[in-house]
C-alpha cells in the first residue's frame, strides 16, 4: 500500500502543528459564530476588559492588529452597543475605550464558548497531558506565556 501524500512534510512538527491549530481556530470560530462573534472581535473585547480604559493606539498595539482593522473592529462592537470609546482622561486628543455592560456579558458567554471549544480540541487528552502540552506549547511559542 503506497504512502499518504507528502510523507516528508507530514513528518513535521510545524505541519502537525499547523494542522492541530486550524483545527482548534476552527472550533473557536464556529462556537463564537454561535454567540455572533468573529474572532478578533473576541480577542479586542477580551484587551479591553482587560486594560480598559485604553487608548486606541494601546489596545492596537497589545493585540497586534493594524490600527485600520481595528477601527474596523471597534466600530462593530461600538455600533452593537459593546464598547464605548470616550476622550481618554489622561490625554484628551485621544479616545479611550472601555467595555459596556452589554459587552461583559457578550464576553462571559464567549470565554466560556472558547474554552468549551478548546475542551472539545483536547477531548483525547488527559487532565495531565493538557498541562504538559500547553506547558510545551508556551516554551516552543516565543510568547511570554
Amino acid at each position: 500500500m503506497a504512502e499518504a501524500p507528502l510523507p516528508a512534510i507530514r513528518a513535521l512538527p510545524s505541519w502537525v502543528l499547523g494542522r492541530a491549530a486550524a483545527r482548534g481556530r476552527a472550533l473557536v470560530a464556529d462556537a463564537l459564530a454561535a454567540e455572533g462573534m468573529k474572532m478578533w472581535h473576541h480577542v479586542v473585547l477580551s484587551a479591553v476588559r482587560d486594560l480598559a480604559p485604553v487608548a486606541q493606539a494601546d489596545l492596537g498595539r497589545s493585540v497586534r492588529l493594524d490600527p485600520k482593522d481595528l477601527v474596523g473592529v471597534l466600530n462593530d462592537l461600538q455600533l452593537a452597543g459593546f464598547v464605548v470609546r470616550a476622550p481618554d482622561p489622561t490625554d484628551r486628543r485621544k479616545n479611550a475605550v472601555s467595555l459596556t455592560d452589554d459587552g461583559d456579558r457578550l464576553l462571559t458567554r464567549c470565554e466560556k464558548a472558547a474554552r468549551e471549544a478548546n475542551d472539545e480540541l483536547l477531548a483525547p487528552l488527559s487532565t495531565a497531558e493538557r498541562d504538559q502540552f500547553m506547558g510545551l506549547l508556551l516554551r516552543i511559542s516565543g510568547t511570554d506565556g
